[in-house]
């Protein structure tokens, strides 16, 4: 049997995630592929658009056999914690053979030196990220420029340079990274991205003769937010599947957005602004202190964190931080997490009934718990994996609890929420 992993948000799932499952199941001759996806949150900062179970179905109607939520610290956070949280947790399922990912570029590789090279962080890349972050950089662009100048090749290194500011290359490189230092077995693959660049927020012209056209997830969601009329504009994006399943939602369930949760965020900011938010994952002093010193100039999330970035901190970290503050998340959690090995438990979202074989074989070789019933997480984890559980649960009751304030539609308790499958 071989088993294939794919980590993604699929927020919405559109013809290029389509594309990408089919290519993996090609390269790679898998039997069966686990997707990995973000909960309710999502790496942007934001809640996602669609609630993590919708966004299973998705999955699993379109190549997808089994479906597991990425916990909240890693759905939530940079891309090396993204990375290394899912690498950790296709890892710990003991049956998982490669990994496949989407990139710019298409060539592991390409990506393979600069992931050696962040995995061992030698000296010439510590000195020169300082430097470069002395110099005013960003931490991504210093990192480039460190990782950059440990190529021996001049050309090489401006090469890789440009490879390590392009999203999907970065994403890449963090899950090879994470791979090696967990000296796992998991041979990474690559899929060349197609189409429309990750940042893309329009959706391009669908020619009549192209059957499967891509558009970014941004651009989907853009579109979404116009009601019956963005749904008709989106259809040539998505496989059918998801066409119909996005229709068959009431119009007021979606999208859900940041806006949504301006009010809760302005709530949690003022509540604690007397003793500061430096206790939150992503904040620092300096962050800390902007927030609490443009407190009064708050209108809604996406404005307030468009506010406070600045050249070093772009708009996507703030964009975290404030999620990490709204959702009571603290570093002294994640590093607790980080020292205990990540991921406790493996979560079922939704599955097809032709996955029983894989089902079986995870029970079995896993290191970790499978849990497809909440009420029987308290038996099968321990202190650690129920913090990182119940953290879990209440993030997504907020999630729900707001989106049902929102649209009328009545909220469901995790504990009552039914697997999806198929």
């Amino acid at each position: 049997m071989k088993t294939a992993g794919v980590i993604a948000e699929y927020d919405p799932f559109h013809n290029g995630h389509k594309y990408h499952l089919e290519q993996t199941r090609e390269l790679t001759g898998a039997d069966h592929i686990i997707a990995v996806i973000s909960g309710n949150y999502t790496q942007r900062g934001t809640p996602a658009a669609f609630d993590k179970y919708t966004r299973a179905e998705m999955a699993l109607r379109n190549g997808a056999q089994l479906v597991l939520e990425l916990p909240l610290f890693y759905a939530s956070g940079s891309a090396e914690y993204f990375a290394a949280g899912a690498a950790a947790l296709l890892d710990k399922l003991g049956v998982v053979d490669f990994l496949c990912f989407g990139s710019e570029c298409g060539e592991v590789s390409a990506l393979m030196e600069p992931a050696r090279i962040l995995a061992e962080e030698p000296p010439a890349f510590a000195d020169t990220l300082k430097e470069a972050l002395r110099a005013g950089n960003s931490y991504p662009a210093a990192r480039s420029l460190a990782c950059a100048a440990c190529i021996s090749s001049a050309d090489n290194g401006s090469f890789h340079q440009e490879l390590l500011l392009q999203p999907n290359n970065i994403l890449g490189i963090e899950y090879i990274r994470a791979l090696l230092k967990r000296s796992s077995t998991i041979r990474p693959l690559t899929v060349k991205r197609k189409g429309a660049g990750y940042h893309d927020t329009g959706l391009p012209d669908a020619p009549e003769k192209e059957d499967f056209p891509f558009g970014s997830a941004s651009a989907v969601r853009n579109a979404l937010e116009q009601g019956t009329k963005g749904l008709s504009l989106v259809r040539p994006f998505v496989p059918d599947s998801v066409y119909r399943l996005l229709s068959s939602l009431p119009p007021a369930a979606y999208p859900v957005t940041s806006g949504d949760f301006s009010r809760l965020l302005q709530y949690k900011l003022l509540l604690e602004a007397e003793k500061g938010y430096e206790e939150y994952v992503d904040v620092s002093t300096y962050l800390s202190d902007r927030i609490g010193n443009r407190l009064n100039r708050f209108t809604d999330y996406d404005g307030f964190a468009s506010l406070l970035k600045t050249k070093e901190t772009p708009g996507t970290r703030i964009s975290r931080a404030l999620l990490h503050i709204l959702l009571d998340m603290k570093k002294t959690e994640l590093q607790s997490y980080l020292h205990k090995d990540y991921i406790f438990y493996a979560r079922i979202l939704g599955f097809r009934k032709d996955a029983k074989e894989l089902l079986h074989a995870i029970r079995k070789n896993a290191s970790v718990p499978l849990i497809s019933k909440l009420a029987d997480a308290d038996s099968l984890l321990d202190e650690t994996g129920r913090s990182m559980l119940q953290k879990e649960i209440t993030a997504s009751h907020i999630y729900g609890s707001l989106v049902s304030g929102r649209t009328g539609l009545p909220f469901i308790n995790e504990y009552q929420r039914q697997l999806v499958i198929l």
